[in-house]
């Protein structure tokens, strides 16, 4: 059977989080540049079918597949790891100055990554900056103002809007790698990540990276939004929202969910459960899924 049963997933998000500690610096920025280009590819792509079909669900069906790449080619998205990382450290599998240092080289690589797509796509759309008249020009202008100066307008109510909206967002996001850990086929995975992404994105709820580029896209297009604009009323509190949502609806509930608990309702300690008939003790062996 494909299924892997939840104790065995929460195994594979610990050893996930330990391996993502470990990466070197290199390839975090790597990983995360990468992981930002896609993300951002997948969110015009949305776009794209919205405009085309005037559905805004179509856009959500489709926006996933960013997702699909990213985890299946074992890429870094900091939101997923957010609740991962923080398990392996409560396990005391690696350290918070590591787990930190995922963080900022994998952000730094998405606001890399993020930044070129929205030049290369800059470009396409204008025709090298001599025509501005496609329609996805305007949707990235307004996206990019809807995110930061509609908050902006509502003062702190606007950034604890925000900072709420992040938090569902990340719940779901974290939702999406964990999900790819119930199956052992490619297929399975597609499927099972594609339920909680679809949820996040046909809500509007507020995910980091996506803001990493349709922000400052807006910006470059004329969008009427300072540096401070992004960081003051999205940046910041959506990247702390992210956090808590990951690390908390996903991470820690989970994880108090299934710890010390088997798929038979056994009590699993340190990794060893009770052998058939009480002769002795059985290793547990869990599915480990290091790419994610």
């Amino acid at each position: 059977m494909d299924y892997v049963k939840p104790g065995e997933v929460l195994n594979s998000m610990i050893e996930a989080g330990k391996t993502k500690a470990e990466l070197s610096v290199m390839q975090l920025i790597i990983r995360g540049v990468l992981g930002g280009m896609i993300l951002a590819c997948a969110t015009t792509l949305a776009f794209t079918a919205t405009a085309q079909t005037g559905i805004p669900m179509t856009g959500a069906l489709i926006f996933p597949v960013g997702f699909v790449m990213i985890i299946l080619l074992g890429l870094e998205l900091v939101t997923g790891s957010f609740a991962m990382i923080p398990l392996a450290v409560m396990e005391r599998k690696t350290t918070s100055p590591q787990m930190l240092k995922n963080f900022l080289w994998v952000i730094a690589g998405h606001l890399i990554g993020c930044a070129v797509y929205a030049v290369l796509y800059g470009l396409t759309i204008t025709k090298m900056g001599t025509d501005m008249s496609n329609p996805m020009i305007q949707t990235l202008i307004s996206t990019s103002e809807t995110k930061t100066t509609a908050y902006k307008s509502m003062g702190a109510e606007g950034m604890g809007l925000a900072f709420i909206k992040a938090i569902l967002c990340n719940w779901m996001v974290t939702l999406g790698a964990v999900m790819a850990m119930t199956s052992k086929s490619t297929a399975g995975k597609i499927a099972a990540m594609w339920l909680p992404i679809f949820t996040f994105f046909a809500q509007g709820f507020e995910h980091t990276v996506v803001n990493m580029f349709v922000i400052p896209a807006g910006m470059m297009l004329g969008a009427s939004v300072s540096f401070a604009d992004w960081w003051i009323w999205n940046g910041v509190p959506v990247l702390l929202g992210n956090f808590i949502g990951g690390v908390l609806f996903t991470g820690v509930l989970f994880y108090l969910s299934q710890k010390g608990v088997n798929s038979g309702g056994a009590t699993v300690v340190s990794g060893v459960m009770p052998a058939v008939g009480g002769k002795g003790a059985v290793k547990k062996t869990a599915v480990m899924e290091k790419s994610l």
